[in-house]
Order: structure tokens, then sequence, then C-alpha cells
């Protein structure tokens, strides 16, 4: 889908930061709306769509299992 969105999980990425996972975040939400960058009269709907993204991934990885184990690199 958006090829400037990198697997976050191992063996792909060996450590997660916050930064990893709000980057993604941001770029789904670009691709996702149309708008490398909203209008003012977007922004707060923008952000908050960015923060909810970010949320739900730490979560995802935070629970995802890789070969039987808990990621390693994940935030919860």
């Amino acid at each position: 889908m958006c090829r400037s969105i990198k697997t976050l999980r191992e063996p792909y990425t060996p450590e997660v930061t916050d930064a990893d996972i709000q980057a993604a975040a941001l770029q789904y939400v670009r691709k996702i709306s149309g708008f490398r960058a909203p209008a003012a009269h977007n922004a707060a709907a923008f952000d908050a769509a960015v923060a909810a993204v970010a949320t739900a991934t730490a979560t995802l990885l935070g629970q995802l299992e890789v070969r039987g184990q808990r990621a390693a690199g994940a935030r919860s």
C-alpha cells in the first residue's frame, strides 16, 4: 500500500522506537487522506487520526508473538 512504511516487527526490525511507530502512523494517514499536510480546518482530525493509528500500532506490536515469543522490540 504505502511503500515508505516499513515492517515494524521482528525479524525485520529488531528494535522499534516510538519515532518509528509515529512515522508509520503519519505515512498511513497521509496515504489514506490524500494530504501530505492538511489544511488548518482539517488539522485536528488529521492529528487525531495519526495518534489513533500510532496507539493501535503500538498495541498490535505489543501483542504479536514471533516464533512463539512476544516480539522483543515491541512497545505497549
